[in-house]
């Protein structure tokens, strides 16, 4: 036998067998559409999130507010760490308030 023969009947089979498996997938039915997802604000007592929900409600002008700036700058400090850690720096900072040969001691 000749190989064209052969590649057109293996080409012919390919076919036939996307054309069955398209028709078999058209078959099934859709799925049916997922739930909408509803986001419900903790009324844990938390006023940070709160204040952060309602400075995002604001938009733009939310920049020119005190409480939104100062929330704002807390949550900023709150997750980089940064309370945490100047709150350990101030506790092993040594006082050299009386001591004479800290430069920084006469400018207090």
């Amino acid at each position: 036998m000749n190989s064209k023969l052969f590649a057109r009947v293996g080409a012919g089979a390919f076919v036939a067998i996307a054309i069955t498996m398209a028709a078999l997938e058209l078959r099934e039915e859709p799925a049916p559409p997922q739930a909408e997802i509803v986001t419900v604000p903790d009324e844990s007592g938390d006023g940070a999130k709160a204040t952060l929900a309602y400075c995002a409600e604001l938009g733009l002008e939310a920049a020119s507010v005190d409480i939104c700036t100062e929330v704002w700058a807390a949550e900023r400090r709150r997750f980089l760490g940064q309370a945490e850690r100047d709150a350990a720096r101030q506790e092993n900072a040594p006082d050299n308030g009386s001591d004479p040969a800290n430069p920084k001691a006469k400018d207090r």
